[in-house]
């Protein structure tokens, strides 16, 4: 699948005394993409919810932090689908600043999991479908 990316700019809510984001915020950051890109697919989380049953939740992470951010700067999060399994999908994420500076690189696995029992469900074929895969 394409990369797909989605701005985002550093507010000083974002940061710590001196000026640089918090570590915490990058996951924050990593999140609005990938739930941008399931909007860009036409996939809203609550409609999931309401008509799947279905809620997706980080299952694990992995973070490398390379370089700081700082106040005010707008960098580019970018996603990308590297698997879909049964029940679950991976993303290779990474955040660049202004000067394409790599400033993190994330591995996400996201499992799909049933609203009401929280225990994991196969994705819906029709979702997969929306991800640009077949099921």
């Amino acid at each position: 699948m394409a990369e797909f990316s989605w701005p985002v700019r550093v507010y000083y809510e974002d940061t710590d005394a001196g000026g640089v984001v918090y570590y915490a915020n990058y996951l924050k950051y990593l999140e609005r993409a990938r739930t941008e890109l399931l909007r860009s697919r036409g996939l809203e989380q609550d409609e999931l919810d309401h008509r799947h049953n279905i809620i997706f939740a980080v299952r694990g992470l992995t973070i490398d932090y390379l370089k700081p951010a700082f106040f005010n700067q707008l960098l580019k999060v970018s996603a990308t689908i590297t698997a879909i399994r049964k029940a679950s999908v991976c993303f290779e994420q990474a955040i660049t600043n202004h000067r394409d500076e790599t400033l993190c690189t994330a591995l996400v696995k996201i499992a799909c999991i049933n609203s009401k029992s929280l225990k994991p469900e196969p994705i819906p074929a029709a979702i997969i479908k929306e991800f640009g895969h077949d099921a």
